[in-house]
């Protein structure tokens, strides 16, 4: 059985930048629908799942049974990108990275704005819905990525370490249209602590 995370802060923490309401119906309804479907999904498949994190059955969604691996990929992909996206908000983020990631930020994008422009530029110009990612490899190299939907980066190898939801729920009630309004707030909410854990110590 796999679970959404804990909120570690109240809905109306991320105001001004996330609206109360935005925050309860995103977490309470979209991803709590995504965790019931996943539960449902694999009933019957433990021999599968059991002992496993859900990255991990995203990274190898292939050994799965044909019958299940696209909603493992739509359901869990939302169960695993919801959890990711809501862990790094914070109402008193860590504002910049310290350390090996910011000598790995350096090192691949020059500076820390660079990093932000692209994996905003990546989050925007996802068309439709998804992600914007910024993911880091077995040897720690980190890139940006965009996936569509439920897409995890992890089916592609990479670990993600930091995201910004674009579908429209997790923005459409407070922004309306101005997707690009969002991204741009949505960098005073991310705890840059929680990045540097996922990227110093997190493996799939």
């Amino acid at each position: 059985m796999f679970d959404k995370i804990q909120l570690p802060y109240a809905f109306d923490a991320l105001e001004p930048y996330i609206d109360a309401e935005t925050v309860e119906t995103h977490y309470s309804k979209h991803l709590q629908k995504y965790v019931d479907n996943l539960n449902s999904l694999i009933k019957g498949y433990e021999q599968y799942t059991e002992g496993k994190s859900l990255d991990q059955l995203l990274a190898n969604v292939n050994e799965l049974p044909e019958e299940i691996r696209q909603g493992v990929i739509d359901q869990g992909g939302g169960v695993s990108n919801h959890n990711l996206y809501f862990a790094l908000l914070s109402p008193t983020p860590k504002k910049a990275p310290e350390g090996k990631l910011l000598d790995e930020i350096h090192n691949t994008f020059g500076d820390l704005d660079t990093l932000k422009t692209e994996v905003s530029n990546a989050a925007i110009g996802q068309f439709g819905s998804g992600y914007g990612f910024l993911v880091k490899d077995k040897d720690g190299k980190l890139s940006v990525r965009n996936t569509l939907n439920q897409n995890s980066p992890a089916m592609n190898g990479v670990v993600p370490i930091l995201t910004i939801d674009v579908w429209e729920h997790a923005y459409y009630l407070k922004y309306k249209n101005l997707r690009a309004d969002y991204v741009k707030n949505i960098w005073n909410l991310i705890d840059w602590e929680k990045v540097e854990g996922l990227y110093l110590n997190y493996t799939i």
